[in-house]
């Protein structure tokens, strides 16, 4: 089969779906996982309805078992596996840190941290055997240029580590025809909020409103990240890889 195929995890809202449909636009089949069936199949649906192929994909990042087996099942129907976008995450709890219950931390750390490991170590083989491909990670401006975000102790550091990963994986998976690069988005008009508790954000000290230069304080949208995603995947990056992208609008530069 020559018709490349993409993974996307978390694709059944914002960042993950826009990915998809801009992958399937670029003639990809795309494997749209996400842990909400509805949501997974509402996305495979848009992108058959403007002539895409898409397969909906179940399953909980954190677990090895069920991306070892939802890969098995994407790779079965397509027959290769040639991009991966790991965006599945969540924001956490946001509170000082005297106050961040440990099973908190440990749960953002688990989606964003753990997920996207487990998300790489389960598509490499496969990459490598298509002789190489690209992966994706969405990243965020917290941890990686911006630390004002009060109480975002666990998501920044799941996101610098996101980085981290990303630049120590390049030359180890380069030698294999693999790119890995990051894309660290700044304020997005998407639903990550609402899996977002934060407590008690004037303790923390710090905080700051997102000044946003290039649209005059407007939120990006689910569309310019996925715009990213479509160069990193395709051939016009080719000697692209270990770079972190930051798409914000210069969010990060001012505040």
């Amino acid at each position: 089969m020559t018709q490349k195929v993409a993974l996307v995890t978390g694709a059944g809202s914002g960042i993950g779906r826009a990915s998809a449909l801009a992958l399937a636009a670029d003639g990809m089949a795309v494997g749209v996982l996400g842990h909400t069936p509805e949501e997974n199949q509402e996305t495979v649906d848009a992108i058959r309805a403007e002539g895409g192929t898409a397969l909906s994909l179940s399953a909980d990042v954190t677990s090895a078992e069920e991306l070892g087996a939802t890969l098995d099942e994407l790779v079965s129907a397509h027959g290769r596996l040639d991009a991966v976008v790991a965006n599945a995450g969540i924001n956490g709890v946001w509170a000082p840190v005297d106050e961040l219950d440990p099973a908190d931390f440990d749960r953002t750390i688990a989606v964003n941290l753990r997920g996207t490991f487990l998300t790489i170590r389960a598509t490499v083989p496969y990459l490598k055997k298509a002789g190489g491909g690209s992966i994706t990670v969405i990243s965020s401006i917290n941890g990686t240029r911006k630390f004002t975000s009060p109480g975002a102790t666990a998501y920044s550091a799941t996101k610098a580590a996101q980085l981290a990963m990303v630049q120590q994986l390049a030359p180890e998976l380069g030698q294999a025809k693999i790119r890995i690069n990051a894309i660290c988005p700044g304020a997005i008009d998407t639903e990550i909020g609402d899996n977002t508790e934060i407590r008690n954000a004037e303790k923390s000290g710090i905080g700051a409103e997102a000044h946003i230069p290039l649209t005059n304080d407007k939120a990006g949208s689910s569309e310019d990240i996925a715009a990213v995603v479509s160069f990193l995947a395709s051939d016009k990056a080719s000697h692209v890889t270990g770079t972190p992208i930051w798409v914000d609008g210069g969010q990060s530069l001012v505040t």
